[in-house]
Formats: C-alpha cells, sequence, structure tokens
C-alpha cells in the first residue's frame, strides 16, 4: 500500500513543502527513512513505532519505506513524527476519509501525545499558499498557527485526537477557537525616560535615532547613564505594522522562542547578548544555519554594552548587514538568508579605566593606552554609526535634583510616532519606511538642501576627513532632524546638527 501526506520544511525563514511519502510492502520488517533525513527524523522510527502502538493501533509488521521529497533538501527536527505516522495508519486503511489535503507538524511522544514543534508560522504560511484546505499542529502550536488567515487549523494533544477527527469530522482539543490579537499600538513598560536625571543632549539623540531608525554610539564615564538610556529606548519606538509583526513572529517562530500563550509579536524587540558572544551567535550559523542576535532584533534594537569588550572580529561581521538589512549564510549543505533590520545602540567607556575627561577623577590611561583601547572599534564601524555622542558624568546638582523631570516616554514616543508618519506617508511607494534606509537616487531626492547647509556640510567633509558613506548617514540624520522640525527643506542648522553626531574625534593627543 501507499500513502502520501503533506509535511514542511523551513529554510531562512520561508517553509517549503516536503511530501512523505509511504510505502508498505512484503519482505523483512524494516523501517527505513530516505530523503537526507537529518538524526532527529531517523529517530522518529522509534517514537512514531511506539506511538501507534501505545495508542491502540495496529503498527504494520511489513517493510516500511518513508521518503521525504525533495531528496535534495536537508531535512531536519522532530515535526516530522506526526506526517509519518499519518503516512503509515493511512497505508494501513485506518482511516476512513482523505487526509492528503491537511499540512501535518508535530512531534510525537512514546504514548502518543503530540508536542510543540518550532517554525509552525511559515509552515502555516506555505499550507495556505500552497492551496492546502487545513494545517494539524499540536495544541501547544495552535495560537501561533491561527495568525495564518483563510487555512483551517486543527489542534491535537495526541494521534488518537487525529484519528477521532477523520473518522468522526470532530475535533476534541479544548482549545479556543479565536485568532491571536492584532498588533496593539500602546504598550505599558515599568521603565520610563522621566526617570533619567539630567542628560538632555542623549535624550534628543535618542528620539532621533528611534524616529529615523539611526544607529547610535554613546561614550561616557560609568554611571553617567547610557545603560539607562538605552534600556528606555524601546520605550519610545513606533509600534509595529502588521506585515513586521508577521515577518518578526516567523524568526522567533523557527527559533522556538514563541510560547504557547503567544501569538502575534507586540513590541520591538530590545536584545542584549553579552560581549562573549561568538560570531554565529551574533549574527546566525552554524551546521544547520540559524538566525543570530541581529535577526532577533529585526525591527527592533541591538544593544552592545561595553563595545571594545566584544572580540573585534565578531564586531566586523555587522558590517555588511547594518548597510544591506539581510545576512546570507552559506554552508556545504544548504545557505539560508535571515532579515536583520535592526537599530543598532553601542555604549562603551572614553578609556580603559573609564575616567578620561571626567572633571571629578582623575584618568590613570596613557595616550597610547587610550587610542589602543577605541581601535578595538574600527573605523569602517563607527562610519555606519550615524549618532556618535559623548554622554558626561552628572553634576552634582543633577544627581541631588528631586524637582526637575525630563520629557516622559509617553509624550516622546508621540512625538517619534508623528515623525513616522511622516516617513511612511513620503516612502509608502518606495518599499521602505525610515530616513535612515535612504540611498543613491532617493537620497538626492527627499534631502534637498538649502545652500548655507550645503556649504557647512562641504567645510565638515574637508575638515573631518568624512567618507562618502559619512556624507550619506548626514543627510539622512539631517532628513530626521528636519522632519521633527516638520521641514520639507534641509536647512543650515538641521546638518550642523547632523554633523556635530558626527564629529567624535578617535585619536587622543599626548
Amino acid at each position: 500500500m501507499l500513502s502520501r501526506v503533506i509535511s514542511a520544511a523551513v529554510i531562512g525563514i520561508d517553509g517549503i513543502i516536503v511530501e512523505v511519502e509511504v510505502d508498505l510492502s512484503r519482505g523483512i520488517p524494516v523501517f527505513d527513512i530516505v530523503g537526507l533525513p537529518d538524526t532527529a527524523v531517523r529517530e522518529s522510527r522509534e517514537r512514531v513505532r511506539s506511538a501507534i502502538k501505545n495508542s491502540g493501533y495496529d503498527f504494520p509488521i511489513q517493510r516500511i519505506t518513508i521518503n521525504l521529497a525533495p531528496g535534495d533538501i536537508k531535512k531536519i527536527g522532530s515535526h516530522f513524527d506526526l506526517p509519518i505516522a499519518a503516512g503509515i495508519m493511512d497505508a494501513c486503511g485506518q482511516f476512513k476519509s482523505d487526509i492528503t489535503n491537511y499540512l501535518y507538524v508535530g512531534e510525537l511522544s512514546l504514548t502518543g501525545n503530540l508536542r510543540g514543534v518550532k517554525g509552525v508560522l511559515p509552515m502555516a504560511l506555505k499550507a495556505r499558499n500552497h492551496g492546502l484546505k487545513g494545517i494539524i499542529v499540536p495544541e501547544e502550536n495552535y495560537l501561533e498557527a491561527s495568525l495564518v488567515d483563510n487555512i483551517e487549523v486543527i489542534p491535537v494533544r495526541k494521534l488518537s485526537d487525529l484519528m477521532y477527527f477523520f473518522n468522526k469530522g470532530k475535533i476534541l482539543s479544548s482549545v479556543k477557537k479565536e485568532t491571536a490579537a492584532v498588533v496593539e499600538g500602546d504598550m505599558s513598560y515599568s521603565i520610563d525616560f522621566s526617570e533619567v536625571k539630567g542628560q538632555q543632549e542623549a535624550k534628543r539623540a535618542m528620539k532621533i535615532a528611534a524616529a529615523g531608525s539611526h544607529n547610535l554610539l554613546m561614550i561616557g564615564p560609568p554611571g553617567s547613564g547610557k545603560t539607562m538610556l538605552a534600556k528606555r529606548l524601546r520605550t519610545i519606538l513606533p509600534p509595529l505594522a502588521e506585515e513586521e509583526a508577521l515577518e518578526l513572529t516567523k524568526i522567533y517562530s523557527i527559533m522556538g522562542l514563541l510560547g504557547s500563550e503567544e501569538g502575534l509579536m507586540k513590541e520591538r524587540p530590545f536584545r542584549t547578548p553579552h560581549h562573549s558572544i561568538s560570531t554565529s551567535g551574533l549574527v546566525g550559523g552554524g551546521r544547520i544555519p540559524e538566525p543570530g542576535e541581529i535577526s532577533l532584533a529585526h525591527y527592533g534594537t541591538l544593544f552592545l554594552d561595553e563595545l571594545p569588550e566584544f572580540q573585534r572580529n565578531v564586531l566586523e561581521m555587522l558590517r555588511q548587514p547594518m548597510e544591506e538589512g539581510v545576512v546570507n549564510i552559506v554552508r556545504a549543505t544548504m545557505s539560508a538568508s535571515f532579515p536583520a533590520q535592526f537599530m543598532l545602540i553601542a555604549a562603551m567607556n572614553p578609556c580603559p579605566c573609564g575616567y578620561y575627561g571626567d572633571d571629578r577623577h582623575q584618568c590613570t590611561c596613557t595616550g597610547p593606552q587610550i587610542n589602543k583601547y577605541r581601535a578595538k572599534v574600527s573605523g569602517p564601524l563607527l562610519d555606519r554609526i550615524d549618532i556618535q555622542i559623548e554622554v558626561p558624568a552628572l553634576s552634582v546638582e543633577e544627581i541631588t535634583d528631586k524637582v526637575n523631570k525630563g520629557e516622559s516616554s509617553k509624550y516622546m514616543r508621540k512625538e517619534v510616532i508623528d515623525i513616522h508618519q511622516i516617513q511612511l506617508e513620503r516612502y509608502k511607494d518606495e518599499g521602505f519606511n525610515f530616513n535612515s534606509q535612504l540611498s543613491g537616487k532617493k537620497l538626492q531626492e527627499f534631502c534637498q538642501m538649502e545652500d548655507q547647509g550645503m556649504y557647512l556640510l562641504k567645510n565638515a567633509i574637508d575638515k573631518l576627513g568624512l567618507s562618502a558613506r559619512a556624507y550619506d548617514r548626514i543627510l539622512r540624520l539631517a532628513r530626521t532632524i528636519a522632519d521633527m522640525d516638520k521641514s520639507d527643506i534641509l536647512k543650515s542648522d538641521h546638518v550642523a546638527e547632523a554633523i556635530q553626531y558626527r564629529s567624535l574625534d578617535r585619536k587622543i593627543d599626548y
């Protein structure tokens, strides 16, 4: 007997259809799986056999051959358990109705219960686009699969539920039949920018970075508030669009970071990897390519605290994704692309001891030591950071002030959202949403500058030795500052402020 059921695999963040062909024939009882299965798929033989028997159904004492097609793509993961079991039971004639119009994913326990698996969302999207009637998933993955419209989602807790559905036409699962909530526009946080004393210049830089999705570097002594500022950036970011939320949810789905109670990602991610992270941990990789921290920060923020403490070769891997918004990983067995459109926020001390330029503490570092420390962050990487600011130590008056509070996150977020709306309207036909994504002809089209501004910019390029990339980034930054003033033209004060954020000197005179 021959049976055919549909499952799926995930490459990158997209699902691909995998046909599970089951053949039962006479001969010595053997259970073979072909079609480039990995270890987890090969081990499914024992799980499937025990699950079928312990669920009270007959397991064929025949030669069983499972083919996972297409045969030139590596099959990875335990989610093939359910389609293999369904195919075997169908080949034995245990189902009374056609089971071929559904996509099956799920890991089986030895008792026949279903466990949740990774990557259900991209698989459900592929099932819908492939024209299938529905997708059968473990109950734990129901909410995630329900994010996909126009497809029936059947949650099952155990193998017997599958039999009951096809033979009785009923679902035994008690999971609520409701779709996941849409993206909420107003999030509440336990932290607020009003809690940060002083640092008004840094707060403005944060607002500009959030409004235009610009990369930002803060340099200052210990205790000046760099980390405190960075952690509060998420409280003023604009809400996710539904398309952005769906793409972000796909990434977290394939990494198994969505809980059974979570559906669509509702807020922009904020990732803070430790400085001991490896290259594959940051940008993605592995024998089977998986996304790294920069992809988990997609449409959100990647915060690198103590920037010079990261391995230099790890930091250098950020350069291409920062420009292109995507990371391509190529391995011998497969290649994968992961989106990585993130905003980099970094913090560092000005010197090894941390107190260079601090009026209240004496720096003990020599000039060569400071230059060596700062040189851990390469010029090409710094060139890709739009805003570079100093965050000085607070004065005694600022520390002890209990009256004067800065802008609240709620007020700042409203202003950021207003500026974001201006960009959305301006770039509605361009395929991007933020000023930081301007390039080429579009940069010249949307960054018209008055003569005085051009004069300032030419002088800055000459005196500061700025590169062509830095020139483009100053224009993008000035465009965001102009949007904050509701100005269509880049004026001289907009350009001057943008230049100011690029003027940190990396060399120390001694």
